[in-house]
């Protein structure tokens, strides 16, 4: 399976990102049978220019890189959108491109929005249990994806980063003899990269945390550029690996687009430098 919604690139700013060429791939259900806590609710998801709400079918859209090129590595990516919208494309579809072209398989998913305009859902509830369960969704599908279950992670920016920490924080291994086959794989992320995440002061390091890439620019607001620097210590005192850039300029939602020519603009390239360094993008 090898799809490819946007033209190829092998740079960041070879054409404008954010422009799609064509539709993304088909997105898949987490739960086809309808997510727990969303009972009832049929409206359609809300598409108004970069962003999607109204989200009530929570899903992943894979991105897959071809055959040769392919690493056995995935990522879960994670859009950022205060919890009220996700900004699908700059911190959703462009990165997934971007992984599938160097060999990473991406997969974009929308979660539940706990701050929408009258939503029931909740951060830990309902968002969280989205993303645990693609975790689990892609782990149970590896062999069909050619990826290797040990080396599944997160990236999320702004609330999705906060998703994505909080994966990091609260995972098991799964229910043995679940019925539902899903529910029977880990969800553990196996790394996680957390771009200029929200709610920092919510997360908790300890021995057991995924190893993590961390990335803010200096001109975001206090709480996400200081936040992360705080997060960085708490990994080192843990002795977990962590990598943090914290860029001179960018503000907050930079994502990847090709407007941003900052450097910042960047991470993608100091992302996949850190996943080689810790072999996470070894060949077997």
């Amino acid at each position: 399976m090898n799809m490819k919604p946007l033209a190829p690139f092998s740079a960041l700013f070879l054409f404008p990102i954010g422009i799609l060429t064509a539709a993304p791939p088909a997105a898949i259900s987490l739960w086809p049978n309808g997510a727990p806590g969303s009972e009832g609710k049929t409206a359609p998801e809300v598409i108004q220019g970069s962003s999607v709400s109204s989200v009530h079918n929570p899903s992943i859209t894979p991105y897959l890189p071809a055959k040769e090129k392919a690493t056995g590595t995935a990522v879960i990516v994670i859009p950022g959108g205060g919890h009220r919208v996700l900004a699908i494309d700059h911190e959703g579809y462009n990165v997934a491109n971007w992984l599938s072209e160097h060999g990473i398989a991406g997969f974009v998913l929308k979660y539940r929005l706990a701050r929408e305009t009258n939503s029931t859902y909740t951060i830990d509830g309902h968002a969280l249990a989205d993303t645990q369960r693609a975790i689990r969704m892609v782990r149970s599908r590896a062999q069909e994806w050619n990826i290797n279950p040990s080396r599944i992670g997160v990236v999320g920016f702004s609330a999705g980063g906060e998703l994505a920490f909080l994966s990091g924080m609260r995972f098991d291994k799964g229910v043995e003899g679940a019925a539902d086959p899903i529910e029977r794989q880990g969800s553990r992320p196996d790394f996680q990269a957390l771009i200029y995440p929200g709610s920092s002061k919510r997360m908790e390091v300890n021995k057991d945390s995924p190893p993590a890439f961390l990335a803010c620019a200096y001109n975001d607001r206090a709480d996400i550029s200081e936040g992360l620097a705080s997060v960085y210590l708490q990994f080192k005192k843990a002795g977990v690996p962590a990598e943090l850039h914290i860029y001179s300029t960018g503000g907050h939602g930079f994502g990847l687009r090709s407007t941003n020519r900052a450097a910042a603009g960047s991470w993608p390239d100091r992302f996949e430098s850190w996943l080689k360094d810790n072999k996470f993008l070894d060949k077997p």
